[in-house]
């Protein structure tokens, strides 16, 4: 089997891990990095191969000619590296969102279909056994569902920077909420009807129309209503950073974690304890059943979900896999979270 090529823009911290999980699979081999600035040298040295060094995407492009480009790049490049990347016959994995814009994502979409080529979207919670359980039992709790999460992180450093370049082309509501807003719309497998949201920019380092925390509310056509909160910077509070909780009329299901550095990556995914809460009561009003708690020593850690999303990618190509759905439902989360970013600005709520 001849090996995929693949071409790694962005060598920060996803595709740093991206990379790793290129060089550990058996059927990709990294053909260059790209990066404008020093990430792809500090990434060399921690591969086990030395690879091709590129400041420039395009350059890179038609030098190494890939059959695949992994992008890890700021959002406001994801739909031209994408668009350009297609065009030169290559599939492609994208970090989300899949662009700043749902017209944006749709030409991404329409441009994968012409050339029959595959793009598998960033939705790492997807391929975590923990998370697809959380859902699994959401689903278990009746109509309709109480979501209720956040995360927020109280940068500092190298992530403080990152943070305050992901903030010139999007707030933290919209980067960060189309994973959660996607995992609220597995749960319900409803309509998403209207969001409201509220932002507030804490410091003078972000342009002066973002806001660096955000809260946003979502009601969706079975009854079922969700929040979600993120924050960025080095001003945020770490209590209560890490809240994923579902009520519904049989119960309600948690995931806490004991990890209390709101700024460690691993800790975006990782998860101790899942609790499954059951509603049911007796004549007394005592509860018949007592609280589930089911603990994950083992689950995999943030490079080991990128390892599983890149063998998702992987067997996407080798085996021809239907992304159409996997693709709208990226837009459709993209289309909420903006649609939250308009209520913010404007002060209304916003029907979908």
């Amino acid at each position: 089997m001849e090996k995929i090529r693949v071409l790694v823009v962005g060598c920060g911290n996803m595709g740093s891990s991206h990379a790793i999980a290129y060089e550990n699979h058996p059927g990709f081999e990294i053909c260059g990095l790209v990066s404008r600035g020093a990430s792809k040298e500090l990434l060399q040295k921690k591969l086990a191969q030395n690879y091709p060094l590129f400041d420039t995407y395009s350059t890179a492009l038609a030098t190494t000619q890939p059959d695949a480009v992994c992008i890890n790049t700021y959002p406001e490049t994801h739909e031209p590296y994408s668009l350009e990347a297609l065009d030169c016959g290559c599939h492609v994995f994208l970090e989300k969102p899949i662009a700043t814009t749902v017209a944006g994502g749709k030409r991404v979409i329409e441009r994968a279909q012409q050339q029959n080529k595959k793009v598998v979207v960033g939705y790492i919670l997807r391929h975590h056994p923990v998370w697809q359980l959380f859902v699994a039992e959401a689903k278990k709790l009746g109509k309709p569902l109480v979501m209720r999460m956040n995360l927020n992180q109280q940068s500092e450093g190298q992530m403080w920077t990152v943070h305050k370049n992901l903030m010139q082309s999007l707030s933290p509501i919209v980067d960060c909420g189309v994973h959660y807003l996607d995992v609220m719309c597995q749960m319900t497998a409803a309509k998403p009807l209207c969001v409201s949201a509220i932002g507030v920019r804490l410091t003078d380092a972000i342009p002066a129309d973002n806001y660096n925390y955000g809260q946003l509310q979502i009601s969706f056509d079975d009854g079922s209503v969700g929040w979600y909160e993120a924050g960025w910077g080095p001003m945020m509070s770490e209590n209560a950073f890490f809240i994923k909780d579902v009520i519904g009329p049989k119960g309600a299901v948690s995931l806490a974690q004991e990890e209390k550095d709101s700024d460690n990556i691993d800790g975006h995914t990782q998860t101790d304890t899942m609790r499954i809460h059951h509603a049911q009561i007796d004549a007394n009003n005592a509860f018949t059943k007592e609280d589930e708690l089911k603990s994950f020593a083992q689950a995999p850690n943030h490079q080991e979900l990128c390892d599983r999303e890149q063998d998702y990618f992987f067997t996407a190509i080798q085996q021809n896999i239907d992304l159409t759905q996997h693709l709208n439902d990226a837009v459709g989360s993209l289309q909420i979270a903006l649609a939250c970013d308009e209520a913010v600005k404007t002060g209304q709520t916003i029907l979908l």
